[in-house]
């Protein structure tokens, strides 16, 4: 019987042992089947380091990625495996000892993946840069979580402030660049997180000021609530946080003092107040707590001194206080003490002389003091700060000479010293700064001459010595500066001739000589740089003018030339150049003679055309009166009450322009007026743009209008929105058109040759670009778009962003004012014969917009997509889809398919990363212009390397002109 009970026994354990390693082994099992679903949902290359395929039972704790707890999954780590697709579903239910889950920069399609709530184990959470898109659930089942990183998604709907508050274990919350919630409040419910260390909700549509109550959450070493548009006053209770070390609340509209009781804060370590509305003086007390490592409240109203004791700060590393109304001097011993690493304090009222010892422990990289009231010299000890990158302290009362081994700064790629009262020379030594790209020092008292070592520092885009004291000849070296992009050197002592070697600076925008003593005559060679901006008035040059000058319009450019001469053949009655002599002879009576002869023809054959022009008038005229309406030009007198201004050195007369303006001519209409393309007797095409006076427009006029409208986007003269736009004030757009393009010579800003200004109308004539305008050339214009010249290849796409991107960095930078284009898009950049882009159609706005704007055009460049596409889905544009793409490591994903055979990807990748940055949603982190031009021009194949004729590929044809 005992033998009986004992075998029993002894069967029910082995049956107990039997289950429960069944039950594991299922676990085990389920664990291993859900990783693999997820490598298939997931795809990647990377994931290819999970391997299935094994006939053995997975190992799946040695998978890299995977963390295991015994034989229990507990961490995946995904991070920048640049995956795309969903996460599949059941994930607690297979893995039910997860507690973190990293899968940031992947692209998670499906919105927030809702298995994750009933994840009870939970802790860590990082979706971050990984294109989640659509509302948020109820996150509050997640309630072990302690850090949640949704940040840089693209959620929309309801901010769940509510269910966040409920979620008590919470240390970091994280929602950093949300900016499609709905705009919200945040509810006081969230100082039940008792716990919270970090707290970062910028750029998530919140509104309203910052709430008092913030500072009895006194766990908080982060709070981060910037780029919300914040108002009201910095609360004084945040002085509570006593363990906050991070406080960021810039780009707001916030106003008022900075509260003195911050300076109770002494662990604060990183400070950024900037971009608001904050008036008073910077507190002491903030200026001496003894962490301050960065201080940053540029951008706002701030009076008074900078506080003396930063001087005494051991810790100090940024200094960042331009943009505001401060006056007295910086602090002696600012920098001695500390790693100082950057002095940022321009625009302001400083006075007194440059901190001595702000390098004296050789970590300072930036001083930028520009636009102050500084006086004295530049302390010795700065030509030996070797870690400077930029140096900048133009606009001041600075004097005495330059130290010369600031112009040799090993690393610097801006010195910038113009406008204050500086002595010496540039010297030879100048040739160890390798990495300088911009050199300003106009407007001072350098003298000397110009070394030819300055030709070895071959990065240089930009030099502007103007108005100096500088001699001797120009260097022919210079010639090597291929990256040059803008020469001034006007209003020096320079002698001797202009060196033929500048016509190989073909980047060149920019090159002015003018106001020198430079003598001989001036290279034809140099009209290859035109229609660029070239000066060479008030010199001692002699000799005959290159016809292509003059062609351009160019005479006042050499101006104050007594030796210049115009060529006979060139017939330039209207000059006040003399005609050149051939062999010192005079012209005797003959030629006077025949010249005399050529006039009475001349006038003889006006005589006819404006007999001619009468008769046709007087038809018009009748005409008019018999069906109520009237030709262009007829009102206050007829062609003659039109005032002309003229840019350029012109062949047609206004005659021409208005006999042309008929319907067959209209290639598009908008809001404000209609473009048509004419043929001159010349054999040149023109295009003409129409703007009607408002009130002279009438009902007919528009209905007549809007019957043309099937042009569509025509060549892309049209102003603000295009031909499709509404009415706008036409003196304006024309005064702001006018005075812009007038101005202008830049061979990527359309050239405007004239303006006809009357009593119903104006008439501005442009040159013509034949291959349409860049929208049609990607995406396909009405008419039939681009179907007779084939897509564009990715080398003539590339030309045309750098040929925008240096157009748009010409009127940001290289202009005496800046001049913003307002309207940058595809369908406003027009294409010539060989497909050299020209930007058309100025406004009125900020260089920030147009970043963003030209970002926008790059990517419809590289993926050939409009910018409204319906795979995007409802609520998103190419930004956020390919911004989306950028983050989650997937590029290639997003180029237009039409290129996949592209050797040029890895070109079309970085214009793609170009263009995510001048997309930023904070505007003042998009890059300039003049960077932009540089990142694309770096993004390019190198020197020597295959281009696009050494591969095949479909390219477009010339365009013919019809």
């Amino acid at each position: 019987m005992v033998t009986t009970l004992c075998s029993v026994a002894l069967l029910l354990v082995v049956v107990a042992l039997l289950s429960a390693t069944g039950d594991g082994v299922a676990a085990l099992d389920a664990q291993a089947a859900y990783l693999s679903r997820l490598k298939q949902e997931l795809a990647g290359p990377a994931m290819a380091r999970w391997d299935f395929s094994s006939a053995t039972p997975v190992d799946y704790c040695r998978f890299q990625g995977v963390v295991c707890g015994g034989s229990n999954v507990t961490g995946i780590d995904l991070t920048s495996w640049r995956l795309t697709g969903r996460l599949p579903p059941g994930i607690c239910a297979a893995l039910p000892a997860l507690r973190d889950l990293l899968l940031a920069y992947n692209e998670i399609r499906g919105g927030f993946p809702a298995g994750l709530l009933n994840c009870s184990s939970l802790e860590t959470l990082n979706l971050s840069f990984a294109s989640v898109s659509g509302a948020l659930p109820d996150l509050s089942p997640m309630r072990a979580l302690r850090a949640l990183d949704l940040s840089d998604n693209l959620f929309s709907g309801a901010f769940p402030a509510a269910s966040i508050a409920n979620m008590t274990s919470l240390e970091v919350i994280n929602f950093n660049e949300n900016p499609g919630f709905d705009v919200w409040r945040p509810p006081e419910a969230l100082t039940r997180l008792r716990r919270l260390r970090v707290l970062i909700l910028s750029t998530t549509s919140m509104r309203g000021g910052v709430p008092a109550w913030l500072g009895n959450m006194t766990s908080l070493t982060f709070l981060e609530l910037s780029g919300n548009s914040l108002t009201g006053r910095i609360p004084a209770s945040l002085g509570r946080l006593a363990n906050l070390e991070f406080l960021e609340l810039y780009y707001n509209d916030l106003e008022g003092a900075i509260p003195d009781e911050l300076g109770n804060l002494t662990r604060l370590a990183d400070v950024d107040l900037s971009e608001n509305h904050l008036d008073g003086a910077i507190p002491d007390s903030l200026c001496a707590l003894p962490r301050l490592r960065v201080l940053q409240l540029y951008t706002n109203f701030l009076a008074g001194p900078i506080p003396a004791v930063l001087g005494n700060s051991t810790q100090l590393e940024i200094l960042s206080v331009y943009k505001n109304q401060l006056t007295g001097e910086l602090p002696a011993d600012l920098g001695r003490y500390s790693d100082f690493d950057v002095l940022e304090v321009s625009e302001n009222q400083l006075t007194g002389p440059l901190p001595p010892y702000a390098c004296a422990n050789g970590k300072l990289q930036y001083i930028l003091v520009l636009s102050n009231l500084l006086t004295g010299t530049i302390p010795a000890a700065y030509a030996d700060c070797l870690p400077l990158l930029r140096f900048r302290v133009s606009s001041n009362h600075l004097e005495g000479d330059v130290p010369p081994g600031i112009f040799a700064l090993p690393h610097a790629s801006i010195v910038d010293l113009s406008y204050n009262h500086f002595t010496g020379s540039v010297p030879p030594s100048i040739a160890g700064a390798k990495n300088l790209t911009s050199l300003f020092a106009s407007a001072n008292r350098l003298s000397g001459m110009l070394p030819p070592e300055i030709a070895d520092v071959w990065g240089l885009v930009k030099i502007d010595l103007s108005n100096n004291l500088i001699a001797g000849p120009i260097p022919a070296a210079m010639g090597r500066l291929v990256r040059l992009n803008q020469l001034s050197l006007q209003g020096n002592r320079l002698n001797g001739p202009i060196p033929e070697t500048l016509a190989d600076l073909r980047s060149l925008n920019v090159l002015n000589l003018s106001e020198n003593a430079l003598s001989g005559q001036i290279p034809e060679a140099l009209c290859a740089l035109l229609p660029n901006s070239l000066d060479f008035a008030g010199n001692n040059l002699s000799g005959p003018v290159p016809p292509a000058m003059i062609k351009e319009g160019l005479l006042e450019s050499v101006a104050g030339n007594p030796g210049l001469c115009v060529a006979f053949r060139l017939n330039l009655s209207d000059t006040a150049l003399p005609l050149c002599q051939k062999g010192g002879e005079k012209r005797g009576f003959a030629g006077s003679s025949w010249i005399v002869g050529v006039c009475c023809v001349v006038c003889v054959v006006a005589m006819l055309a404006l007999a001619r022009r009468w008769v046709t008038r007087r038809r018009e005229l009748k005409d008019g009166e018999q069906d109520g309406t009237s030709s262009p030009g007829s009102r206050g007198g007829g062609l003659s009450s039109y005032d002309v201004t003229s840019f350029h050195k012109l062949n047609f007369d206004q005659h021409e322009i208005v006999e042309a303006l008929i319907d067959k001519n209209i290639v598009g209409h908008g809001g404000s007026g209609t473009v048509y393309k004419i043929e001159l007797s010349s054999g040149e095409l023109v295009a003409v743009k129409k703007l009607w006076v408002s009130s002279s427009k009438t009902k007919q006029q528009r209905q007549k209008q809007h019957q043309h409208r099937g042009h569509g986007h025509g060549h892309g003269y049209g102003h603000g929105r295009g031909y499709g736009g509404g009415e706008e004030d036409d003196s304006r757009e024309l005064r702001t058109e006018v005075e812009t393009l007038g101005s202008i010579r830049h061979k990527n800003i359309v050239k405007l040759y004239c303006c006809y200004s009357g009593a119903d109308c104006n008439l501005l004539v442009y040159e013509y670009m034949p291959n349409g305008n860049l929208w049609d050339a990607l995406h396909g214009g009405a008419g039939g778009g681009w179907g007779g010249f084939g897509f564009l290849d990715w080398p003539t796409r590339r030309r045309v962003a750098i040929g925008v991107a240096q157009g748009l960095a010409y009127l940001h930078h290289d202009l005496l004012f800046t001049i913003v284009h307002r309207d940058v898009k595809s369908s406003n950049i027009l294409l010539d014969a060989d497909f050299e882009p020209k930007v058309a159609d100025f406004g009125i706005a900020t260089t920030k917009c147009d970043v963003y704007s030209f970002g926008v055009v790059l990517m419809e460049l590289a993926t050939g997509k409009k910018p409204i596409e319906p795979e995007f889905g409802e609520t998103r544009d190419i930004v956020q889809w390919v911004t989306g793409k950028v983050a989650a490591a997937a590029e290639a994903e997003a180029l237009d398919k039409r290129l996949a055979w592209s050797p040029f990807k890895d070109e079309m990748v970085q214009a793609l990363r170009v263009a995510v940055r001048c997309t930023c949603s904070i505007p003042g982190l998009r890059p300039t212009m003049a960077d932009v031009v540089q990142m694309l021009a770096e993004s390019g194949p190198p020197p020597g390397s295959r281009s696009a004729k050494d591969y095949p590929g479909q390219k477009p044809k010339p365009a013919e002109a019809k």
